[in-house]
């Protein structure tokens, strides 16, 4: 360890100092970087660059136990978490892959990177002025038509659009990798929508708590003031003092919903889709449960061809239509301008370093790999003559035309007919193809069974446009292959990524995205809600509500099977009337009938059955992703932990008393979930939506228990079921000493105000949430949920239980079926008859 070095780790005695030596030196001693590769570790004189010594002499200090321990703790972090990614093409998220190692950089060299990066989002930004501009550039030869126009993702429809505060691009990415030479090199660049810079705070986050001690000492750079000088940028290029930034994302079947969620919350950004947009009067509003608001800056996460139907793609869903003419009226920050994406092709590459000369006098900083674009009759003829030296790829598409490969195809890989037709289809549309030079990337060590082990790599860097010019994070998006020989790197298969630690020489400052105090205004405010948002939390409430009430009946049923006489199992009317009710619901399939242990696990786990427990979690599993960034982390873990306990497959057919326990750990969890939102929830615009659904649900339910289980001709044995039903045994039996009776078992289910699982105590809730919520009228009269609402909770304080019967109850079960038809109507988006906020209200 070297001298200079202070820890803040316990001192070690002679026995566990020399297990860390010998662990150290096996680590050493056992990597094997690549020949002729360079290598993160292993620095030009074949011995291990000094902070990497020190990072992995303080690893090896800790126990190997403790280190297990602190992995698997990330882990545990990264499932709870719900950190996920999604590979192109699949259904399914995948849990996202974080290594035990980071990228360890330099700082005297990661100041080389950052001015480079910050030199080429210039450059990048000057092409693109010119380009949508004057034309300068092709006009004089400096950069052929053919390059820019050949890119689908020039936009001729941004020409002379004066992008809205100034600047095309406001947030810059490139892919870089070191080269032969040592050096750093550009591979791609990244202008259009690019991700990662939210993984790259959750692997900061993960790798500063599984190491907090090693993290401090070894001076990491922080990210939080990047993320802050991106928000900064955005918020002084709009017009108002005060302006709401939205972040436009594709929605949950895009990649990196996830990532998109979390950097919303994190920069306390508006998550919003393109149908919570909407241009009204030349400007961009969001709809709100409060009618439309308007939005100042967009942080867009959608391909630019999606971005407006009127003018791109007109079979877009996912864009806003007019948003165009919003930006040509200069009335929305768009980060980055539709158009910016030409910048990425590949075919700009090779004339990048002439037009760093003719735009800035100087050299790239960063060079980016040497590229011919076919279009021009020298290069193209240099790309053929030396085809086994260098790599074909796209000059505009990611993939390489005519071969589907996703990646640069190696010309020497090509033999006999491919390597013909490739050929042919250079010379026949010579503007689509570039050649480029054989790329070898240069490995880092990560782990892999108890052994560091080379694997090549490829680094994100992010730059965020400021008043004062470009701000480099820090660190960056760092993926790894799990292959030595890999050409090219997606988050896909044998893929993980790792965080990346920018070492300073001395104690970094802690900072954070809190302003001063000074700076902001205390304010109390309900928040602005989409509609979206608000629909997907009223059915997030109406899942675990409907879960619940399945999970209640198994549970009852199971109890009354494991107390009653197994002789009359078949013949009682009151645990026939559960399973019927369980068939009824979707919970069960009607040939399962008369075999308990067949009702109880398919209303648990039959993942076919729409009503099933599990079925239902995941619905509202599927619900609660779409407000990811609404739920706190103990609700998801919550949520996440229902849903790994109803899909944990029995293997076979549960006993009464097995099924029995497994609803009674889920309804566990149900409190627990519903505990969170009940105390953790800020009761702003989104938590009554929540409540909402599950007072409607919840009320929905107890009718049907009722008509079920209290009847004219109800027994002993169904009043039983119905109260152990709604939760009110134990409050029936200490008010109503003579047992049970008819009347006073319909009174408490149904009307009594105070039992929080009657029909009444939702009732009177909704009005009060109905009554606090906005209202677009400007007449004063009532809306319809409030009008409904009002109606209903004034019947339901007057009825006398002698009064109820089967069709009262069906009665106000059907009122408030159609109450949650007119909330949906007035405050969610449905379809183009429903009347819009816009059309009702003023505009904030």
């Amino acid at each position: 360890m070297p001298a200079d070095a202070t820890h803040r780790v316990p001192p070690l005695s002679d026995d566990r100092g020399d297990a860390a030596e010998r662990r150290f030196l096996d680590w050493i001693e056992g990597y094997r970087p690549l020949p002729g590769i360079p290598d993160e570790l292993f620095g030009p004189d074949g011995q291990p660059r000094p902070y990497w010594r020190r990072f992995l002499e303080t690893l090896a200090a800790v126990p190997a136990e403790e280190s297990e321990r602190r992995f698997a703790a990330a882990n545990r972090h990264i499932r709870d978490a719900g950190v996920t990614y999604r590979v192109y093409g699949e259904e399914n998220d995948r849990s996202w892959p974080l290594g035990r190692i980071p990228l360890l950089i330099d700082e005297r060299e990661w100041r080389g990177i950052a001015e480079g990066i910050a030199q080429r989002a210039s450059l990048l930004e000057a092409i693109l002025a010119d380009v949508y501009g004057h034309g300068y550039l092709v006009a004089d030869g400096a950069l052929p038509a053919a390059a820019v126009t050949g890119s689908e993702d020039f936009l001729p429809e941004a020409h002379g659009i004066d992008p809205p505060g100034g600047r095309h691009l406001r947030i810059y990415a490139a892919d870089i990798g070191r080269g032969p030479d040592g050096g750093w090199w550009v591979l791609a660049d990244r202008t259009q929508a690019a991700s990662g810079a939210g993984y790259a705070l959750e692997n900061r986050l993960v790798s500063s708590r599984a190491f907090p001690n090693l993290y401090n000492e070894m001076n990491v750079e922080r990210l939080a003031p990047f993320f802050g000088a991106f928000r900064t940028g955005l918020t002084e290029a709009a017009r108002r003092s005060d302006p709401r930034i939205c972040l436009l994302t594709p929605g949950p079947f895009s990649q990196t919903y996830f990532e998109q969620a979390y950097l919303a919350r994190y920069l306390g950004f508006l998550l919003v889709e393109g149908d919570d947009l909407i241009i009204h009067e030349g400007r961009l509003h969001v709809r709100t449960v409060a009618g439309l608001k308007r939005v100042d800056a967009l942080w867009r996460r959608v391909d630019a061809d999606f971005i407006d139907p009127l003018e791109f793609n007109s079979a877009s869903r996912l864009g806003v239509p007019g948003l165009m003419q919003a930006l040509r009226n200069g009335e929305v920050v768009v980060a980055n301008m539709p158009g910016a994406g030409f910048v990425e092709g590949r075919a700009l590459m090779g004339f990048l370093p002439a037009l760093s000369q003719r735009l800035f006098g100087e050299d790239l900083k960063l060079p980016n790999i040497a590229t011919w674009w076919c279009g021009q009759p020298r290069e193209r003829a240099f790309v053929l003559d030396r085809l086994d030296d260098l790599a074909i790829a796209g000059a505009f598409d990611r993939s390489v035309p005519g071969l589907g490969s996703p990646a640069p195809v190696p010309g020497r890989s090509l033999t006999g007919a491919a390597r013909e037709a490739l050929v042919a289809a250079i010379e026949r549309r010579p503007i689509d193809f570039v050649g480029q030079e054989v790329v070898r990337l240069s490995t880092m060590p990560v782990w892999e069974d108890g052994r560091l082990e080379p694997r090549p790599f490829v680094l994100r860097v992010y730059a965020a446009a400021t008043a004062d010019g470009w701000t480099v994070m820090p660190g960056g998006f760092c993926r790894v292959s799990s292959s030595p020989d890999a050409r090219a790197l997606s988050m896909g298969e044998g893929v993980q990524s790792a965080d990346v630690w920018v070492l300073a020489d001395k104690p970094v400052e802690i900072t954070t995205l809190l302003p001063r105090s000074d700076a902001v205004k205390t304010r109390r405010i309900v928040g602005v809600l989409p509609s979206r948002a608000a629909d997907n939390l009223f059915w997030l409430g109406r899942y675990l509500e409907r879960a619940e009430a399945t999970l209640r009946l198994v549970r009852c049923l199971c109890s009354s099977l494991i107390e009653a006489d197994p002789a009359i199992h078949g013949t009682s009317p009151a645990l026939e009337r559960l399973e019927r009710l369980l068939v009824a619901w979707g919970a069960v399939a009607p040939e399962q009938l008369g075999n308990p242990g067949a009702v109880a696990t398919a209303a648990l786990h039959g993942e076919a059955n729409y009503g099933s427990a599990v079925a239902l979690v995941r619905s509202a599993r599927r619900t609660a992703a779409r407000v990811r960034e609404r739920l706190g982390s103990d609700a998801w873990r919550a949520l996440t932990a229902l849903a790994e306990l109803l899909a944990d497959d029995p293997h076979g057919l549960l006993t009464e008393a097995e099924a029995f326990d497994r609803a009674d750990r889920a309804l566990q969890w149900l409190g627990t979930l519903s505990g969170l939102a009940q105390e953790n929830m800020n009761r702003v615009a989104g938590w009554p939506f929540i409540d909402i659904g599950r007072r409607i649900e919840r009320g929905v339910v107890t009718c049907r228990f009722a008509r079920q289980f209290a009847a004219d001709d109800a027994t002993v044995d169904d009043l039983d079921v119905l109260l152990d039903l709604v939760d009110s045994q134990i409050t029936y039996r200490s008010r109503y000493i003579a047992g049970f009776a008819l009347a006073p078992v319909r009174d408490m289910v149904a009307l009594d105000p105070f039992n929080p699982r009657s029909v009444a105590f939702q009732v009177l809730r909704l009005r009060d949430h109905l009554a606090a919520l906005p209202s677009l009228r400007a007449d004063g009269l009532l809306e319809a949920p409030s009008r409904l609402g009002i109606a209903l909770a004034a019947e339901m304080t007057t009825l006398e239980a002698e009064q109820l019967d089967v069709g009262r109850i069906l009665a106000i079960e059907q009122r408030l079926l159609q109450l949650s038809e007119a909330i949906g109507s007035r405050y969610f988006l449905h379809g183009p008859g429903i009347a819009r906020p816009e059309k009702l209200t003023g505009l904030a």
